[in-house]
């Protein structure tokens, strides 16, 4: 159960409270989702993960988080105007004693100037202030409130005012913009919230009436208006229009609907006035799982995060344990040397080491690749995976549905031992009626123009070989050449070349179906465009016959291919393909399918993507990544924003430490004072938050 951390406006409190809720028995993998404020835990768990929460936390309360919950309410407005409105009383109050500073000095009344600076200083200071003798006494120490008020009371102790005035007012300042900059990005994941309407038109016995969404029951009856977002899931029965599906799969070409189609929440409606069924609750909808999805993705967190994250918990004792002996060590060892220049320099070093640029800016630059991705209609379950397809060296393709359109047509039907092509086919669709696979459905459509009267009984499916019915009071077996093989039936057939349907009839051999499939025109293209990005093998694993899938392979350029293979046998043979790349030490490796037959490939895989997603609840649940549209070449944007998110954490990473090294550096050897270090640690952390950002503004090239 997901549950919202209210009142949590630090990323470093973030990481105590996941530190500490993790010690607790059965929360080992906890984590705490600071880019959404929430966190997912078992409902047993709630009364004690709240009392571990206040004890560290005590303005963090844990609530169950709504379906619709905001992350902007009007109270966290009112604190926002609350901080800006002292901030700028502070920035003022300093301005006035830097210019006054000498008079205040020279005044008879010595505490003036203490006066004023302090005002500043204690206006801005206090929560800070607040936050690090509270931890104090709980014996929490080494975190960016213990350094500051650590730093700056030390300065205040030798006389030096405006540094303490200035790094406290500095360091709120910029607290202030960095939550700024992070709510900007949390804005970008609240407006998808928008994609699903909060009311509803039922159709009732009043006639039409709008009530919220989350009221209208599965079966009930509503109707979109021209203009207007589908708030739920449905099936049109009445009415045709064009829909605006961009806000699922970030295309913006509108699609066809007519009736018996389906309609999703957040589609967007043309011209035309449609009345659907419902088929999903407001909670189950697209949208809400869609959303719930981006927003969980936050929490799996990147190898680099995790290391940035113990990183700190190290880094800063490390400092502080350095600060120490910079203050201690010379006054004590060089002859003459001045405790209080000592002291100061160590005070320096103290306000450069606050980690808090690395701790906010690494999770934010995933965020936003996250959130770049989801407008593209792109969902990636997690920055783990982000990560991973960074690095991926190595693509392994389903065919039917990924490489090719999966749109089968029945090109020829050749009946033997006396059955007419009519007869054939009217067996093989009688046969065929409740499949749900695509050669199915061609098989249908090739006898769609008759009505098929005969009773069907004793359906039974068999993966990866075909479908035994009883037609007619006749048994029927539809399938490949294996099942004929596996029932023992025999026939003169076994050499066709294509993807072929074999029937036989009471152990009869009737005849068979040749059934044709085209690759995607946009197949080639994501093959090249993959290579282009360092992509190095691609293989193709396909339960068709040698000769199709040696033809595919051909037509598209892949390296290898493996043909007749059971679902079950994809997953043997993509392991025996990752094993391979891991003995050639080849980091990455996807496998992307169709989410529905290949949906034991997907889950086992280390990114496991699904094409064609929309609507499809088996791929969003499979996979680590979902292609919304079934566009391939959306595979190559996910890869493009993922290296592009990976480069600005790195920018980041390297750019937050190379600072903090020079700085601790020349502040070491009295070069750079108190001024130069809160550029070092606030004027760090804010650029390294605002290039964070960047990863959420992802242009296609």
């Amino acid at each position: 159960m997901r549950y919202e951390l209210e009142g949590l406006d630090c990323a470093v409190c973030a990481g105590k409270i996941e530190t500490e809720l993790r010690k607790i028995e059965g929360l080992e993998e906890i984590t705490v989702n600071y880019a959404i404020k929430s966190i997912e835990l078992p409902k047993e768990k709630e009364k004690l993960a709240s009392q571990v929460i206040a004890r560290i936390e005590p303005g963090v309360k844990l609530i169950k988080a709504s379906t619709r919950k905001r992350y902007f309410t009007s109270e966290k407005g009112e604190k926002k105007q609350g901080e800006k409105t002292r901030l700028i009383i502070a920035g003022l109050l300093f301005i006035f004693a830097l210019i006054f500073i000498r008079p205040l000095q020279q005044t008879p009344f010595l505490w003036a100037e203490y006066a004023v600076f302090l005002s500043a200083y204690f206006l801005v200071g206090w929560p800070v202030l607040f936050r690090a003798f509270r931890d104090l006494l709980r014996g929490q120490l080494f975190d960016e409130n213990f350094l500051m008020t650590i730093a700056t009371f030390g300065a205040i102790a030798i006389h030096e005012l405006p540094e303490a005035t200035g790094v406290m007012i500095f360091y709120a300042l910029g607290e202030y913009l960095q939550e700024q900059a992070v709510d900007r990005s949390r804005r970008a994941i609240e407006t998808l919230l928008e994609m699903q309407p909060d009311s509803a038109h039922l159709v009732s016995d009043e006639g039409l009436v709008t009530v919220p969404a989350e009221e209208v029951r599965v079966g009930e009856v509503i109707i979109v208006k021209p203009g207007e977002r589908a708030p739920l899931d449905g099936k049109i029965i009445e009415g045709s229009s064009f829909v605006d599906t961009s806000a699922l799969t970030g295309e913006s070409v509108p699609r066809r609907v007519e009736k018996e189609e389906a309609v999703l929440a957040g589609m967007i409606n043309g011209q035309g006035l449609l009345q659907i069924e419902v088929l999903k609750v407001f909670d189950e909808s697209a949208i809400a799982r869609i959303l719930e999805l981006v927003e969980e993705a936050a929490a799996r967190k990147a190898p680099t995060e995790r290391f940035i994250t113990a990183f700190s918990r190290y880094y800063t004792p490390v400092v502080v344990g350095l600060a120490a002996m910079v203050a201690l060590l010379p006054p004590l060892i060089i002859p003459g040397a001045s405790f209080a220049y000592w002291f100061y320099r160590a005070l320096v070093l103290l306000v450069i080491s606050c980690p808090c640029a690395l701790v906010i800016s690494i999770p934010l630059g995933y965020f936003g690749g996250i959130g770049a991705c989801s407008r593209r209609g792109i969902l990636v379950k997690g920055a783990n995976y982000l990560d991973a397809l960074a690095r991926l060296e190595t693509m392994v393709f389903d065919k039917t549905g990924t490489l090719t359109e999966g749109l089968f047509s029945v090109v020829q039907v050749a009946p033997r031992n006396g059955f007419s092509q009519e007869e054939l086919l009217s067996l093989a669709a009688g046969a065929e009626y409740y499949s749900n696979h695509p050669i199915a459905h061609s098989i249908r459509e090739a006898f769609r123009e008759k009505e098929i009267t005969q009773e069907i009984s004793d359906y039974r499916e068999i993966p990866a070989h075909g479908v035994i019915a009883t037609v007619g009071g006749r048994r029927v077996v539809a399938g490949n050449d294996r099942l004929l093989h596996q029932e023992e039936i025999p026939h003169q057939d076994c050499d066709v070349k294509g993807t072929i349907v074999y029937l036989a009839v009471d152990r009869i051999y009737a005849g068979y179906l040749v059934i044709s499939d085209q690759v995607k025109e946009e197949a080639k293209v994501a093959i090249q465009h993959l290579r282009g990005l360092g992509v190095k093998r691609m293989i193709m694993l396909t339960g068709d016959d040698q000769e199709v899938a040696q033809q595919v392979a051909t037509d598209l350029g892949v390296d290898r291919y493996f043909a007749q293979l059971l679902p079950e046998e994809k997953v043997i043979k993509y392991e025996e393909i990752e094993k391979e790349c891991n003995d050639q030490s080849q980091s990455g490796i996807a496998f992307i399918g169709d989410g529905v037959n290949d949906a034991p490939v997907i889950t086992r895989a280390q990114i496991g993507i699904a094409i064609g997603g929309l609507g499809n609840d088996t791929a969003i649940e499979a996979a680590d990544v979902v292609l919304m549209d079934g566009s391939l070449l959306k595979l190559v944007d996910a890869i493009k924003i993922s290296r592009r998110t990976r480069r600005i954490v790195r920018q980041n990473i390297g750019m937050t430490l190379g600072v903090k090294v020079i700085f601790l550096l020349l502040g070491s050897f009295g070069v750079a004072g108190i001024w130069e270090a809160i550029f070092a640690d606030v004027g760090m952390a804010l650029l390294a938050v605002l290039n964070g950002m960047r990863s959420l503004n992802y242009k296609q090239s």
